[in-house]
């Protein structure tokens, strides 16, 4: 068994911003030269996301619309009276998960015909990364 880490940095320009990451990803796997296993993304910050869906626009801004419905920026959180006011970064990187487990299979990710990769960041402008560890044979 062999494992494998690096990580992708990001520093973007919106405070809202939802990146494919695939290619990067697949880089990695590449790099790894681990043929059969699993492929760890996970962001390494609470106001992140890392997820697979469709890489269509229709889709994206859906889901941001969606997650602008269930943790408005709006609201009056405790969390803003007492930190950072930020409360709906945490609350939509709860809702979207901070992780994915992707299989390897013949040294390519096993992705269904339409599915990517994305990076989503929910309180951004400051540098912030993913990591990636991949383990396998």
């Amino acid at each position: 068994m062999k494992s494998y880490s690096d990580y992708i940095w990001f520093e973007t320009e919106k405070k809202v911003e939802y990146i494919r990451i695939t290619d990067e990803v697949e880089q990695r796997l590449f790099d790894s030269g681990i043929q059969e296993g699993f492929c760890l993304v996970s962001a390494m910050h609470i106001t992140a996301s890392v997820y697979v869906n469709d890489a269509e626009q229709g889709l994206i801004q859906d889901i941001n619309e969606w997650l602008q419905h269930l943790a408005p920026e709006e609201k009056d959180y405790r969390h803003n009276s007492l930190s950072d006011p930020n409360a709906e970064a945490h609350l939509r990187r709860l809702i979207m998960g901070h992780q994915v487990v992707l299989p390897v299979t013949e040294g390519k990710l096993d992705l269904g015909p339409w599915e990517q990769v994305y990076y989503a960041e929910f309180d951004g402008q400051r540098r912030k990364r993913v990591v990636i560890k991949i383990i396998g044979e």
